[in-house]
């Protein structure tokens, strides 16, 4: 199936590279999403008739790309959604930041507040009406030529969060233009969800997915994104 990169597959989950720039379910541009792709796989290498059930567990944004879960059935949704609000549902991210941070590793801790008008994303204080807090940690694998090749590992699922967390300390996602202006530089957004784990909501076995971005595209290509991915062997 065009644009459906399978990495595991059984009755009650399916696990996938979601390409950069294919949004995770339908938006304004009506352009194929990752829902209707899959769905359209289920119903054709299966004979599936009518509609068929697919959850929504996470997205990620439009210009992201990256490993994705999503339940094929709603007793595997509910049991994922669940490990996703009490934190058993781990995720990690490749990025390449324009700039330096000042800390090789370190966490950063922000509210952030999401203006529905511009769908733009803003760093505000605790107290302010509709603030959420936003963490993560992140740290520097390399650097080369002013950028730094970085892992990041989400505790919230904010909109936009690296993004925004990132611009907020002057070192933007390479290629991030909205948040990062100028200095951002043009280019892809270099943003790769590389590291999914969660725990089977079936067989209760512990999965754990790992895969680097794609090298022959710009930034990535001037980093070893391989070394950074097999320090422990991909266990999918």
């Amino acid at each position: 199936m065009e644009d459906l990169t399978i990495l595991h597959e059984d009755n009650h989950i399916i696990v996938v590279l979601k390409p950069f720039f294919v949004p995770t379910c339908e938006d304004e541009s009506k352009d194929k999403d990752m829902l209707t792709i899959i769905k359209e796989y289920i119903k054709e290498t299966y004979g599936k008739t009518g509609n068929v059930y697919l959850g929504l567990i996470h997205r990620l944004d439009r210009p992201t790309g990256g490993v994705m879960v999503f339940a094929k059935s709603s007793k595997a949704a509910s049991r994922l959604s669940e490990q996703m609000r009490n934190g058993d549902f781990e995720k990690k991210y490749f990025t390449v930041l324009v700039g330096s941070p000042k800390e090789e590793k370190a966490t950063l801790k922000n509210y952030m507040k999401k203006n529905t008008i511009n769908n733009m994303v803003y760093v505000c204080g605790p107290t302010e009406q509709g603030a959420k807090y936003a963490e993560l940690d992140y740290t520097v694998l390399d650097q080369k030529d002013g950028l730094s090749f970085t892992e990041v590992r989400l505790h919230t699922g904010r909109s936009h969060q690296i993004r925004v967390q990132m611009s907020a300390i002057s070192c933007p996602v390479y290629g991030d233009m909205r948040y990062g202006g100028e200095k951002a530089k043009k280019g892809n957004l270099a943003l790769w969800a590389y590291y999914l784990s969660f725990t089977h909501p079936v067989s209760k076995e512990r999965m754990v997915f790992r895969v680097e971005p794609p090298k022959d595209i710009k930034p990535w290509d001037k980093f070893d994104t391989s070394k950074a991915v097999t320090i422990i062997k991909p266990e999918y």
